[in-house]
């Protein structure tokens, strides 16, 4: 539904879009696994893990403060990206950065313990194959 300024309703909430980026987070820990298959070395491939992990650690804490501050910021006119035609001024755009980086950094909350986890795994799975001489 539309009003008279073309703002698409209802308005987003935090929680759902915090409850989306943790879906699109959780889509993404199969998706760096099967990244990962693409490196052959063991070394190289518990490098890419740790990389994405810190990564993800760091962007999790910029998106989330910053669209957070960019929330608080714009007092409740939060508009989608569809909306975007629908700024005006200079500090528009913030009413639709702010649901991104949230969701962004809630994202990259979510795959960060994904990545560490996947790293420990491949790193124990290299650990247990020199033990047992496979």
């Amino acid at each position: 539904m539309r009003t008279e300024d073309a703002i698409t309703r209802p308005l987003l909430r935090i929680r759902d879009v915090a409850a989306r980026g943790a879906l699109y987070g959780l889509a993404a820990v199969p998706l760096l696994g099967v990244a990962s298959l693409s490196f052959g070395d063991h070394h190289d491939r518990t490098t890419f893990l740790a990389v994405a992990g810190g990564f993800a650690a760091a962007m999790a804490a910029v998106g989330i403060l910053i669209g957070l501050f960019f929330w608080w910021a714009c007092g409740g006119d939060i508009r989608r990206c569809r909306d975007w035609r629908t700024v005006k001024g200079q500090a528009g755009p913030v009413t639709v950065a702010a649901p991104v980086l949230l969701r962004v950094g809630v994202l990259a909350l979510v795959l960060c313990p994904g990545a560490f986890g996947l790293h420990f795994l491949v790193d124990g799975a290299e650990y247990s194959s020199w033990l047992y001489g496979d």
